[in-house]
């Protein structure tokens, strides 16, 4: 009789536990520097002929199937984008390139873009080159 009312005890008491919220611990979220988002400015309208580009993840994209029905942004305007730090990448149908946006919210990519793009430790990304290879057909950047 002793043990059935142990078992009763355990079952009653685990059964108590078992209905217990379980609060987990916080997550270690990332401090407020990294979710800030800052206001950057592309300017790609001196592409000539106008286009259509995208920062993926961002903007819609350029490769829909209709260009009547396109949402991604023309070249003709300059778009502002809420951007927190990180890396992206510019891209239009014939020339794209990395940037990120570091914890101040500048801009910073590879000074082998200089040729091509303006506005490295500003808030405007300013792109002037609708090709990869703008000038004598050599390429004017390395990924890295």
């Amino acid at each position: 009789m002793q043990n059935v009312k142990w078992c009763i005890g355990c079952c009653l008491l685990g059964g108590l536990l078992g209905s217990a919220t379980i609060i987990q611990p916080a997550a270690a979220s990332q401090p407020a520097a990294y979710t800030k988002e800052h206001a950057i400015t592309i300017d790609a309208t001196t592409i000539t002929p106008q286009s259509w580009w995208q920062v993926p993840g961002v903007t819609p994209s350029i490769y829909a199937s209709d260009p009547e029905s396109l949402d991604a942004y023309k070249t003709t305007e300059s778009r502002a984008l809420k951007l927190k730090p990180g890396k992206y990448k510019f891209g239009s149908f014939t020339y794209d390139f990395p940037f990120a946006v570091n914890l101040e919210g500048k801009l910073e990519f590879d000074k082998s873009l200089d040729q091509c793009v303006e506005g490295r430790g500003t808030q405007t990304l300013t792109v002037r080159c609708s090709r990869t290879y703008p000038y004598s057909g050599q390429r004017d950047y390395q990924y890295q």
